[in-house]
């Protein structure tokens, strides 16, 4: 049996979040969000593969946007870091 694991999340600190793929626990690529590109974990995997890197920003501006909602309407201060 093989597992692909896809992660997306955010946070309100810094790193503000993550997209990420991996396959059998092998992480092949995840989305630099400074620099707003893919990056492969293996150079093989970009050969075989493509991941346009925005796809993965707008999933991120979307949980972002999601977050500040949730934020919003939690009636709640935030923690000071």
């Amino acid at each position: 049996d093989h597992v692909s694991t896809y992660a997306a999340f955010v946070q309100t600190h810094r790193p503000t979040g993550e997209f990420m793929f991996e396959f059998d626990e092998d992480e092949m690529f995840y989305v630099d969000l400074d620099k707003k590109e893919t990056v492969w974990h293996l150079e093989e995997f970009g050969q075989a593969f493509s991941f346009e890197a925005q796809g993965g920003l707008a999933n991120i501006a979307i949980l972002n946007n999601n977050l500040n909602t949730l934020i919003q309407r939690s009636n709640h201060t935030q923690a000071t870091n």
